[in-house]
């Protein structure tokens, strides 16, 4: 198999596999579910191997402890985020009209050094841009929940998802060895130092980034807690759950904290202060959790999980959005070595052939 048929058969299979994402996508959430968790307890799984332990005693005790952990979860948090949830829905009319009344001074200053032409440009555009927010904010939220109940449902969750885990990870070796034996011999320890570097990439970035973002929610909703800002709790926990995506939860816990403290203080001081707990964290977030949980060289660049998690999210729906990271991981990588094979080729190393001769007259 020449090298232009290699390439012609991994891109069909890379197209096939994309195709069939698309088609089962209705289906697949509870599976890409299971095969996260048995991926993310397989090295603990492993270790409890080496200590003696059955593998399959090491798969029931793992999951039983994680399904016993999400469900104290669930019980714990979840009236709690429900409770806040409802009271800042029911609280956003005051915020509104107490905003309003805050503005209403710089409006006034506004009005009188612009124009009335262009003051009403100003109105229209700020009116056109907020329509515009609000109306895209809407359709996500629609999308997710519409998508979300007709991909996960309550029975998908309860029982799909721990039974698609333990079979997965207790046969995970299993089947990383059936993967492994069937692998082209030509270029077999090739693509084994691949899987290594995905590996690699995908064990440093998902498990610590999760714990990342489970630091970060405890900090935030402790910290903003503490100060007495309204709904405090929830605020810090979502900064925590969209801190998965680089920037966006810390900037979206920013503008919500900021937002609430404006309409609940009257005190500058207090202003500061939650803007200086969002400071806190994303110093102690750059400087000391991130470097040290998930690494400053794993090869996925922040720009690029944001666009993974948005393309896939658009062609899949959320199992695109499961699925975004570890192929943004799997992509980067085969980037990278076909880069490398690039410096190393004649196509890139071949100097310039030299100009040929010209007979040049000269000038008696």
């Amino acid at each position: 198999m020449n090298g232009s048929t290699q390439i012609r058969f991994w891109l069909i299979g890379f197209v096939v596999f994309c195709l069939l994402v698309w088609l089962l996508s209705g289906v697949l959430a509870p599976f890409v579910t299971g095969m996260i968790i048995a991926y993310l307890l397989d090295p603990a799984c492993d270790r409890l191997q080496r200590l003696g332990m059955p593998r399959w005693l090491a798969t029931t005790v793992l999951l039983l402890l994680f399904v016993i952990l999400a469900i104290l979860a669930v019980l714990i948090v979840v009236p709690i985020l429900i409770t806040q949830v409802t009271g800042l829905i029911s609280a956003v009319p005051d915020y509104v009209a107490r905003a309003t009344a805050r503005l209403q001074p710089l409006i006034a200053d506004l009005r009188h050094r612009v124009s009335a032409a262009n003051f009403t440009e100003i109105q229209k555009a700020v009116s056109q841009y907020a329509g515009n927010a609000v109306s895209w904010i809407g359709t996500v939220l629609g999308s997710l929940w519409q998508g979300g109940m007709a991909l996960i449902d309550l029975l998908s969750l309860v029982f799909i998802t721990p039974v698609v885990a333990f079979y997965m990870l207790r046969d995970w070796d299993h089947m990383v060895e059936v993967i492994d034996h069937n692998l082209p011999v030509a270029q077999r320890e090739t693509i084994r130092g691949l899987g290594r570097e995905v590996n690699y990439t995908l064990s440093r970035f998902i498990r610590g980034q999760l714990i990342v973002c489970l630091l970060l929610g405890l900090f935030y909703a402790i910290a903003l807690t503490i100060v007495g800002l309204n709904f405090g709790l929830l605020v810090g926990l979502m900064t925590g759950i969209l801190s998965i995506i680089p920037y966006v939860g810390s900037l979206v816990g920013l503008i919500s904290s900021m937002g609430i403290a404006f309409v609940q203080y009257d005190d500058w001081t207090m202003w500061v202060l939650v803007l200086g707990i969002f400071l806190l964290g994303q110093f102690l977030e750059g400087n000391f959790v991130t470097p040290k949980l998930v690494g400053e060289s794993v090869g996925l660049h922040p720009v690029w999980v944001i666009f993974a998690l948005l393309a896939a999210g658009s062609l899949f729906g959320f199992t695109g959005v499961m699925l975004a990271v570890p192929m943004a991981a799997v992509i980067g990588v085969l980037t990278r070595f076909a880069l490398h094979r690039y410096r190393q080729s004649a196509l890139y190393r071949q100097p310039p052939a030299d100009p040929p001769d010209m007979d040049i007259p000269t000038v008696s």
